[in-house]
């Protein structure tokens, strides 16, 4: 445990009506003793009963820097388990850095990025996976990822991995005590009892691993790349999914000579969104590093919106876009349905199996269709609420991984016959990797590592 006292502004830094000062440590009651006064001069803060909050000033000496309410709270009932103080003083910038200077002068250090939740791990309040979610929750894009977030801190991972390492642990201790005392315990039949353990084990753990895509796509949202030959609509698509002008709409073509971006929460679905620009062959120096640009984004693109003029013919410049979107997941837009159609359905159903929805951006026809398309193709068709836990982590999702390869191995000494000792080797290798989900067993390095991605006060 740590034992010196760290403090930090837990608000933004900017004009507002609160700023909170918070201090954790053995010596935040002490400290708070030399800052505080209160209205009659006769409250220490450090003999106040826990979870309490004190109408005062802080104070340099005889000078008053500010009226503040001082919440006092004392270990081990606090978020660090360690005695915690909580200034709330006025939120202008400049008195929140006075207040903030003289807790330093008085024997706090500034705290490291995440730190108080560092505390709060190294000190068993949470584990590292529930750590981890803060960060997520702190970052949650949308109502899915906050959702997700709250079920992780809640100790809904946490509760899943625990029990699959009981039930691997118990596995270990009777081969164990079986092998060390034979003429009581027999492992007679206990081979198929670990297949229909593991098998047991590898349904949860693959769950997990399958929907760890939908994780992250719930954190971080889905890359989506909108590409088409000039004046498709793709900018004015952009625009209706934005919801005001963020790009340039007009009836010149190669309008967009570079990609526009915008992050866009879709009823729940953050899309990360990039306008290309149009890809065609251009001898216009400037458009054509737009269109090289946008073929090297839809590589690693989750999306791809291909928009497509249905008031004109097919050209090579549409079917260069049907060889890239191949083996990448597309919604394609006939755009223009208003219009007289020269491409049929039928047309673009021949050269693609994608799915196919015709629009009309002018007219706001068929947009609703994309959202419903976006559920199918990443949410089974359905987002909900409700509470299944998402993996978001790829630390956790390694992990997992190599928890599973570990249980495949132990059916497979199970299948060859191998003594009961090698068993166990496998076993412990499946325990102890989901152990550092939960961080048991990590390394310094990649706990600070996870703690520096915290914002500053958390």
């Amino acid at each position: 445990m740590t034992s010196d006292t760290i403090a930090a502004i837990a608000t933004g830094m900017s004009n507002a009506g609160i700023s909170i000062i918070r201090i954790s440590g053995d010596d935040s009651l002490s400290l708070i003793d030399k800052l505080y006064r209160s209205k009659k001069g006769n409250k220490v803060l450090s003999k106040e009963d826990s979870h309490t909050i004190h109408y005062g000033y802080i104070v340099d000496g005889d000078e008053i820097v500010d009226e503040v309410m001082v919440a006092v709270m004392k270990a081990p009932r606090t978020y660090t388990r360690e005695n915690v103080v909580e200034i709330n003083c006025h939120g202008g910038i400049v008195v929140t850095r006075k207040v903030l200077e003289l807790v330093i002068k008085n024997g706090a250090r500034i705290a490291e990025p995440g730190e108080f939740t560092k505390r709060a791990f190294l000190n068993g309040r949470i584990d590292l996976s529930q750590a981890e979610a803060i960060s997520d929750l702190i970052q949650a894009k949308n109502e899915l990822a906050l959702k997700n977030s709250l079920n992780m801190l809640r100790g809904g991972e946490k509760a899943i991995i625990k029990k699959l390492r009981d039930n691997i642990l118990y596995d270990i201790a009777y081969i164990e005590a079986a092998l060390d005392d034979p003429e009581h315990m027999s492992l007679d039949g206990f081979d198929q009892t670990v297949i229909n353990n593991i098998n047991s084990e590898e349904e949860i753990i693959s769950k997990l691993i399958k929907e760890s895509r939908n994780g992250k796509i719930i954190k971080e949202g889905i890359k989506t790349v909108i590409v088409g030959k000039p004046n498709a609509g793709k900018s004015s698509l952009l625009n209706w999914l934005v919801g005001e002008e963020r790009a340039i709409v007009t009836d010149i073509a190669g309008t967009t000579r570079d990609t526009l971006e915008e992050t866009i929460n879709l009823n729940g679905i953050t899309l990360n969104v990039i306008d290309t620009a149009g890809i065609r062959k251009t001898h216009d120096i400037i458009e054509k590093i737009g269109v090289d640009k946008a073929l090297k984004i839809v590589t690693d693109a989750d999306l791809i919106i291909f928009v497509i003029d249905s008031s004109t013919d097919l050209d090579e410049n549409d079917e260069e876009i049907f060889t890239m979107i191949e083996d990448k997941k597309t919604i394609i837009l006939l755009n223009k349905s208003d219009l007289t159609k020269k491409i049929s359905l039928d047309e673009i159903k021949a050269k693609s199996n994608k799915p196919i929805i015709q629009i009309s951006v002018k007219d706001n026809s068929g947009l609703d269709m994309i959202e419903q398309q976006i559920k199918d193709m990443f949410f089974n068709g359905e987002i909900t609420l409700n509470e299944d836990i998402y993996i978001t982590s790829e630390r956790h999702k390694e992990e997992l991984e190599k928890a599973l390869q570990s249980l495949k191995l132990v059916k497979q000494s199970v299948i060859d016959g191998m003594p009961e000792d090698f068993y166990t080797i496998d076993l412990m290798n499946a325990y102890e990797a989901l152990g550092r989900i939960l961080g048991e067993n990590v390394e310094e390095d990649l706990v600070n590592m996870i703690f520096k991605e915290f914002c500053m006060g958390k």
